[in-house]
């Protein structure tokens, strides 16, 4: 091999180029890797937001709650082809706007190989809780054809935050029309939605992002159990595990066809007090959880089906022991000659009598759900590694997924949050 000092001048100054040409590269790189997080984060730092080098050591509002007369009264402007409006789900049509808005906007997967699908029942029950607001339902529209083009909205909640209790709103469904992205709509989304929720007096928010912001308290990966394996191969969902079969795959995630706890059935309107006692008692050990009054258990827990499954553990003497609930949220499959859809259950909450049942319950539990999910026609179940999940993942055959949510709190802040002690979900 040429060493350094038997080169020609001529194949150093190569070699110098060379060199000098790659830290260029770099530089640039690096240039455009921070203009691009500036760009981002601009927004983010006008905003009651800790920064993500800040160390939070103590929990509290950012700012002070703002006097009703000091809140702007009149929306923020939008470039002059749009308009604001709001989204009227109890009107047939426009629910099926938004539908339509997120199933062709919505989140997709890096490789473009799935979309979220919410059904116009689903939006329905994620955005009508007990204490909704009709104006949280924050549309833009063309003004030229009214044609819905960007939502977020925003439901109200009961969140503890270690030893405090902080009446809040959730976002969600932020979603912008494709072709609209460079119009930056997004950030006078926020803010406008939040101009109208400090309107009514709530000062706070809860979030969630696939995509790392200033700043999260908390980071949780996605976990994947296959129900239908030989489907979710055909989607490139997931794949065959080195030197294994389809036949072995399809027997290694078979599954009973009935649920194994005795007792275990689908909760009735009946079950209400019992599971909302219950559910605030187990939530109560997480450092941040919700806590549900009984108008909110009746609403996410009571069965809709295509919606929300709850099913409730009656001992013999007719207490109920355990609760569990998963909701349905089936993803479009794209250039699939064979699929179109593939239909995922979701982990909600749940909860055991005792806060201090152990694994082998919990483990039981998601269980008898993951074959009530199978047997409803469910092709995969999902499930993030937050309250006890992380302990039985292994044992029941999920997988780990790509993908990573991040917890945000608007105008709040709390001391970072392991996954384990989370004990919140969001649609």
């Amino acid at each position: 091999m040429t060493g350094k000092d038997n080169m020609t001048e001529e194949q150093k100054q190569a070699l110098k180029q060379s060199l000098q040409s790659f830290i260029t590269q770099l530089s640039l790189q690096q240039a455009a890797e921070n203009e691009q997080e500036k760009k981002e984060f601009k927004f983010w730092k006008t905003q009651p937001v800790p920064s993500l080098d800040e160390e939070v050591m103590e929990d509290g509002p950012i700012e002070a709650d703002t006097p009703y007369d000091q809140i702007q009264k009149d929306p923020y402007p939008l470039p002059a082809s749009f308009t604001w409006c709001s989204v009227n789900v109890e009107d047939k049509k426009e629910l099926t706007e938004l539908y339509t808005l997120l199933t062709e906007n919505y989140v997709e997967d890096e490789d473009a190989l799935f979309s979220f699908d919410y059904s116009s029942e689903f939006l329905k029950w994620a955005l009508q809780p007990p204490g909704w607001k009709p104006q949280w339902h924050l549309g833009v529209r063309v003004k030229s054809n009214n044609k819905l083009v960007a939502f977020i909205s925003g439901i109200p909640a009961t969140l503890r935050i270690h030893k405090h209790e902080q009446l809040l709103v959730e976002i969600n469904f932020l979603c912008v029309h494709k072709k609209l992205r460079s119009k930056r709509l997004a950030p006078v989304l926020i803010k406008e939605v939040t101009r109208l929720i400090h309107l009514e007096g709530i000062f706070q928010a809860l979030y969630t992002a696939g995509v790392h912001l200033p700043k999260p308290i908390s980071v949780c990966r996605y976990y994947h159990r296959s129900l239908n394996p030989k489907k979710l191969i055909e989607c490139q969902f997931s794949h065959l595990r080195r030197n294994k079969t389809m036949a072995q795959t399809i027997k290694y995630f078979r599954l009973p066809e009935k649920p194994l706890i005795t007792g275990f059935r689908e909760m009735k309107e009946e079950d209400i007090d019992s599971v909302q006692k219950l559910l605030n008692n187990y939530l109560s050990k997480y450092d941040v959880a919700p806590v549900f009054s009984r108008e909110d258990v009746k609403h996410w827990f009571i069965p809709i089906d295509n919606v929300i499954y709850s099913y409730v553990v009656e001992k013999e003497d007719g207490e109920i022991s355990d609760f569990i609930s998963f909701y349905n949220l089936p993803s479009s499959v794209f250039g699939n000659p064979k699929h179109k859809e593939i239909k995922a259950a979701y982990l909600f909450y749940y909860c055991q009598e005792g806060m201090g049942k152990k694994y082998s319950a919990t483990r039981a539990l998601i269980n008898d759900a993951l074959i009530i999910a199978k047997s409803k026609g469910f092709d995969v179940f999902n499930c993030l590694n937050l309250m006890d999940n992380d302990d039985i993942l292994d044992d029941l055959k999920f997988g780990k997924g790509d993908g990573l949510l991040n917890y945000y709190l608007y105008n709040y802040k709390c001391v970072e949050v392991k996954p384990k002690q989370l004990g919140v979900v969001l649609l």
